[in-house]
């Protein structure tokens, strides 16, 4: 083999070898776990107020969903969660999203009736996107369920089914 030859060779191995480096760090930023916390979130609500975790109730589950109010997965899962609403009851459901538009999320609200819940909190977290970067969102709705002593149970990052979402409220 001549010089050429083994330079073209060792390079085509430096090159598998980056890339399968790169391939495996792409995957494991993938599954990146769900921090086992509350996030810091500060939300703007359909009332003008702000609200931060400093509002939630002690000893109570907190039920935290990322959504946008034109998210058809988010609206599905809304009209299916509907006739179950009475299952989160002793839940607090902090629903939040990146969408500045007050009014559209003010339509969300009127349009699943959650003024009838004081359990619901419905807010924007506006530019910040602390909430969005802080679960690593990609898709709405992301859920994530946190105990009564506000550490992590579970979280979804795409649409759970309902039976599977109260169900594991009932746990608590």
């Amino acid at each position: 083999m001549c010089h050429n030859d083994l330079q073209m060779n060792f390079m085509k191995k430096l090159l598998l070898f980056f890339g399968m480096i790169i391939a495996a760090g792409c995957t494991s930023a993938q599954n990146k776990p769900t921090p086992a916390n509350i996030p810091p979130y500060h939300i703007l609500t359909t009332d003008s107020v702000y609200v931060t975790p400093t509002n939630l109730k002690n000893n109570k589950p907190v039920l935290i969903i990322y959504f946008s109010p034109d998210c058809s997965h988010c609206q599905h899962m809304m009209y299916e969660l509907k006739p179950k609403m009475n299952d989160l009851k002793n839940t607090q459901v902090i629903m939040i999203t990146f969408v500045q538009q007050i009014q559209a999320i003010r339509n969300f609200v009127r349009d699943f009736d959650l003024k009838k819940y004081p359990n619901f909190t419905v807010g924007t977290e506006g530019y910040t996107m602390l909430v969005q970067r802080f679960y690593d969102v990609h898709t709405t709705p992301f859920t994530a369920l946190y105990d009564k002593n506000k550490k992590l149970v579970k979280s979804w990052e795409k649409a759970p089914t309902v039976d599977e979402l109260t169900g594991e409220v009932k746990k608590l």
